[in-house]
């Protein structure tokens, strides 16, 4: 076929982008890129410039929006990657992972070891060194792009359950955390605020429910229902859950692949290509210069309590109840993974980055201490994402080799 009888192929550059942010990989680098890049700007001669912009107030007063940019990504843009994590929720209650209590019961417990694990670390780090119990719940949290994406780049050669081990735990892990934002880092609650909240959601669920899908409806309402969160006293990223958490995930006829999945691929790009990114460039401009530099992050009982209950606290609480529940309950792993495995993927999910930073800005506010938890939150994620590779990479030697499972202490499946 000559050039001038091919088909011309005009390619969308923004429907290529989104297939490209459909890869945990490449979606996990840009978030990352964007935070060393706001580290950098942070520490640079132009730092200033950077502590303007992130303190730039906008929005109307009248509705108590007048936010500065750092705000306005926490609470707003996160709010769209909460939808998302609704999203995802609801459909690993209704047709994934976490539908058969039986095969989920124990990712699910060890994500809550995973949570109490680090805040034990922080919390023992603290009575230690004298610092304050306030940001306890910094470092539990587990970043599911960037712990995924690890995974991907380095456990190639795992077993396919580590991967959905790993997502039930980080999925529940996530559900731990919204109720831990709702319940210990909201204040001064507006009660009347909240149930008008409630009810704009009840009508965005009343009409994904009825297939009503048209987006000049549900995008107005659930800005608004934002509004009424947000006003209420309740960290507005929870409004973004529960939307999430109304959309039906179970495939019909109009639906075949289930609406949950159907607004997963519309939104997630929007989530993963533009509201991560900017609030990693708004979080993780951790200013070390002016905070005392990096021997004072170092000491900080703060810091050391996040950056040791990263690693650390999430490989005690996971892969040690893991151990101990398989040990001693009716509990079982399964589907070629053991316990060497669950200690691989217990140390990348101490990859907390965007909760974790969401929660020290929610514990700390500014100064001082919220730039030393900022900045231990990215180091105890670089000690995570680095442990958790090689352990990772040992784990797929094994899995090539196939030992015998006698010498590496493999717990198969045992159904009751």
């Amino acid at each position: 076929m000559t050039r001038a009888a091919r088909p011309s192929r005009t390619r969308n550059p923004f429907a290529a982008l989104a297939h490209r942010l459909e890869s945990e990989v490449f979606s996990g680098l840009l978030m990352v890129t964007a935070a060393l890049a706001a580290l950098v700007w942070a520490n640079s001669p132009w730092r200033d410039a950077y502590e303007t912009l992130s303190t730039t107030v906008v929005g109307p007063h009248a509705l108590h929006l007048d936010l500065d940019l750092a705000t306005w990504a926490a609470d707003g843009l996160l709010a769209i990657f909460f939808f998302v994590v609704g999203l995802e929720l609801k459909q690993e209650l209704v047709v994934g992972s976490l539908r058969d209590v039986r095969e989920a019961a124990l990712p699910m417990l060890a994500a809550v070891f995973g949570m109490i694990g680090p805040a034990a670390v922080y919390v023992s780090v603290q009575l230690v060194g004298g610092g304050g119990l306030s940001g306890w719940a910094v470092p539990t949290a587990t970043d599911i792009a960037f712990a995924v994406a690890v995974l991907s780049i380095f456990g190639k050669g795992m077993p396919p359950a580590a991967r959905t081990f790993l997502l039930t735990l980080a999925v529940v892990d996530d559900l731990l955390a919204i109720v831990v934002i709702a319940a210990f880092y909201s204040s001064g609650l507006n009660a009347l605020m909240l149930l008008g909240a409630l009810a704009v959601i009840a009508v965005f669920g009343l009409l994904v429910q009825r297939g009503v899908t048209h987006w000049f409806l549900l995008i107005p309402l659930g800005v608004v229902a934002w509004w009424l969160m947000h006003s209420s006293g309740v960290h507005a990223t929870i409004a973004g859950v529960l939307l999430g958490l109304t959309v039906p995930a179970r495939p019909t006829r109009r639906e075949p692949t289930g609406m949950t999945a159907r607004f997963t691929h519309l939104i997630h790009p929007v989530s993963a290509g533009l509201a991560l990114p900017l609030f990693a460039l708004m979080a993780a401009g951790v200013n070390m210069v002016d905070a005392g530099g990096l021997g004072q992050v170092l000491t900080d009982p703060v810091a050391v309590g996040v950056y040791l209950g990263l690693p650390l606290g999430k490989v005690l609480g996971i892969w040690g109840s893991v151990v101990l529940l398989t040990r001693f309950t009716g509990l079982r792993l399964g589907h070629g993974v053991d316990a060497p495995d669950v200690l691989a993927l217990s140390a990348i999910a101490g990859i907390g980055f965007t909760v974790s930073l969401l929660i020290s800005k929610l514990a700390f506010g500014a100064g001082t201490t919220a730039d030393h938890a900022s900045a231990a939150v990215l180091l105890g994620t670089a000690l995570s994402a680095v442990l958790g590779s090689v352990l990772l990479q040992l784990r797929v030697r094994t899995h090539r080799r196939g030992t015998p499972s006698a010498r590496t202490g493999t717990i198969h499946v045992h159904r009751h």
